[in-house]
């Protein structure tokens, strides 16, 4: 039965669908995976996968699931199909975190009272302790010893009691309380088949895994890079009735609608040199509604790192404009720790877009024109005096404005959006701050954006083309000195250094603009051009 349905020809789009056998079944399109799942699965070793949300993470966990219970013909005609040969089923252990929210320490004990309970309940197993640590220790070993065969555990989105009660009292507890409950995880090694643990963040593994020192992180290994998300050569291979669908509807070529799905969906890069991968969800729900939409952004607000945001004042150049770092800068995030680049990188904000083999250092950036939209829209928003709900009218003002060459608009509408310096900001950091927020609205406009910007010792300009022209933007911040001398200065550092013409495009028209920031924190004091 379920053979004939996979030879169906109708084209079923799996959104949001986070369980296999309800996909299979259902005879939704499924980008194969099962590759990377019998190779995974062939060795005991534990493994870590990070991803950001809305990643595929749930469907992959849902996919070992089917597979250790033995349920052989929801894989018929997938690769899998030809390299497993024996088919055991297992007795498997889902701890999944997903549902729910766990901002305080008595929520976290009620879910993880509920999901052992659910396992005693299920292998008729007697409640022995009160903790939950030691309760999941007995279920571990009772398995093994009924059954006869090692326990299959796979723990989905294990770090969100940690971000829902991020800089709360309870933070702490939560991550103490996950600690005690995952230590059977290293004591109960040798009754585990199989462990595979999938969260947004990597929390060190002092603070949560303690002793769990062979669990293998895979989060940035090339080999697994595409094991979540849809890389290029599968959106060829499984995706080519939307995209002809939509080139029809936009009336673009093949090749230009495959350009743009890139420009929004694609760039995640989880290893340097890897085939870039889509967003999934955000790739399906484009071919569902035919329509080039922000539905990352849409599914959910990122509220964790708005936290983060507004806990920690922060230099906006850290987190945009080609921020580089070192493997280790962005592979753990230690809750002691002020380094938050770990969460930015982890949850998908940034993404690897370069890398310096000789210092060895990995050069981040947004991955696509969708994060870059939302990080305004939800993120910035924090950062700016103007009302969210007018940013992106403000965008599309400023957008109007360069295609008619109004730069007095244009910096009016900037100057209105940053008029005083954000609470979030240390007033140190104004400088880092003017010159990043500028720069990203800029880039936010969709216009093609090159910045220098540079450390408050130094100076940072901003060139932005339209189809017609070129506009040369040298940021000064005042320093004590009347506006009239910093904006003339600046309009001859343009000059000096050769900015124009190192942009200049022939055939467009030029515009070579000075804007003086108030070292007060005060905002924009005006411009020059």
């Amino acid at each position: 039965m379920l053979q004939s349905l996979i030879m169906d020809l109708s084209r079923k789009l799996p959104i949001g669908i986070q369980d296999f056998e309800k996909l299979r079944r259902g005879n939704y399109l499924y980008v194969d995976k099962t590759n990377f799942v019998y190779e995974l699965a062939s060795l005991s070793t534990p493994f870590f996968l990070s991803r950001p949300r809305r990643f595929g993470k749930s469907l992959l966990l849902s996919t070992f699931e089917a597979f250790f219970l033995g349920k052989k013909e929801l894989f018929a005609g997938l690769e899998i199909e030809s390299k497993e040969k024996d088919w055991t089923e297992y007795p498997v252990l889902k701890i999944s975190f997903g549902a729910g929210s766990y901002d305080t320490n008595e929520r976290l004990k009620e879910r993880l009272d509920s999901l052992v309970s659910g396992f005693e309940e299920r292998f008729q197993i007697k409640k022995s302790f009160s903790d939950a640590g030691e309760r999941l220790n007995s279920i571990i070993t009772s398995i093994y010893n009924i059954t006869g065969k090692p326990v299959v555990i796979l723990i989905d989105e294990y770090d969100k009691p940690i971000l829902d009660a991020l800089y709360t009292e309870d933070e702490e507890k939560n991550r103490l309380e996950l600690r005690n409950f995952y230590s059977p995880l290293k004591d109960c090694d040798a009754y585990i088949r199989f462990l595979f643990i999938t969260g947004i963040t990597k929390v060190s593994h002092v603070n949560i895994f303690s002793g769990l020192n062979q669990l293998n992180d895979i989060s940035m290994a090339e080999d697994f890079s595409s094991l979540c998300g849809i890389s290029e050569s599968e959106l060829d291979k499984y995706f080519a009735p939307e995209i002809e669908e939509l080139s029809k509807k936009f009336k673009l070529s093949l090749s230009e609608t495959k350009e743009k799905l890139a420009q929004m969906y694609d760039g995640y890069h989880f290893s340097y040199g890897s085939e870039g991968v889509y967003n999934p969800f955000c790739l399906l729900k484009c071919f569902y509604e035919k329509k080039f939409g922000s539905y990352w952004f849409e599914s959910g607000t990122p509220s964790f790192l708005v936290k983060t945001l507004e806990n920690e004042p922060v230099e906006l150049s850290n987190l945009v404009n080609g921020r580089e770092a070192n493997e280790n800068q962005i592979k753990n995030y230690d809750p002691d720790s002020k380094n938050m680049l770990p969460v930015i990188y982890q949850s998908g904000y940034l993404t690897i877009k370069g890398f310096d083999m000789e210092e060895n250092l990995y050069t981040l950036d947004f991955p696509n024109r969708e994060v870059e939209a939302g990080f305004l829209e939800v993120l910035l928003g924090k950062f700016l005096s103007a009302p969210c709900d007018d940013l992106g009218m403000e965008i599309t003002n400023i957008k109007r404005a360069l295609r008619s060459n109004d730069i007095d608009k244009v910096l009016s509408i900037i100057k209105a959006a940053i008029a005083d310096l954000p609470t979030v900001v240390k007033k140190e950091m104004c400088e880092n701050y003017y010159e990043s927020v500028t720069h990203l609205i800029f880039r936010l406009s969709g216009y093609r954006v090159v910045s220098e910007l540079q450390s408050v010792a130094g100076r940072s300009d901003v060139v932005v083309a339209t189809k017609d022209s070129v506009f040369v933007f040298e940021l000064k911040m005042d320093r004590g000195r009347n506006f009239e001398e910093v904006a003339t200065e600046a309009l001859s550092q343009i000059d000096a250094n050769g900015y124009a013409e190192r942009f200049a495009v022939a055939g467009k028209k030029l515009f070579k603009i000075g804007v003086v920031f108030s070292s007060e924190g005060k905002g924009m004091v005006g411009w020059k051009f």
